[in-house]
């Protein structure tokens, strides 16, 4: 029965607080072959007057996004064309790759690109998954596509998977893996 604790300067919300514990929790699984319930995390929360580092008394960084949600939002005002909102949430050095392109460093590329693969495109997702790996945040979202081919054609159940890397709050890649072209019509 594992237990892990964890020491923090008090200010984090309980949101928060729940995602550190299920981060943990996952943390331990990666390890230990033991089930949820039997993996404990303990939160320590001390006021900020009570730290110090360097010599010099500290206050709490704020918590990070929930990752999986920006991710989710970022898709979402895509998908509502909200070009700007979207942009606004990529890093300066961001980069994208689709089925069959090279990278792409703006979302005008994107559009562009996909102009003559489909009308519209809307997502439905399985699952969102995130964890932390080799320096960034990696989101991983699942599901099925619809949407309408450029004759008006309506087309549903075509199954994507997208990547997400994220540091400090912005999304800086994207990978796109879909069977679009496995169902797209000659």
């Amino acid at each position: 029965m594992p237990i892990v604790e964890a020491h923090v300067l008090e200010g984090y919300a309980p949101e928060a607080k729940t995602r550190l514990v299920r981060a943990l929790t996952d943390a331990v699984r990666v390890v230990v072959p033991a089930p949820d319930d039997a993996i404990t995390v303990m939160i320590h929360e001390y006021p900020p007057e009570n730290y110090g580092r360097g010599g010099v008394m500290r206050t709490p960084a704020p918590a990070l996004p929930d990752p999986g949600k920006l991710v989710l939002d970022y898709l979402a005002r895509m998908e509502a064309r909200d070009i700007d909102a979207a942009q606004a949430m990529l890093a300066p050095d961001f980069t994208m790759t689709f089925p069959g392109t090279a990278p792409m460093t703006a979302l005008s590329e994107l559009i562009d690109w996909a102009r003559g693969r489909y009308r519209f495109v809307k997502k439905t997702y399985d699952t969102v998954e995130a964890f932390h790996a080799h320096g960034a945040t990696v989101v991983y979202a699942r599901g099925t596509l619809s949407g309408e081919w450029p004759d008006g054609t309506a087309f549903e159940g075509i199954r994507f998977i997208d990547r997400f890397e994220l540091e400090g709050g912005l999304i800086t890649r994207q990978d796109v893996w879909n069977d679009l072209a496995e169902v797209r019509p000659a």
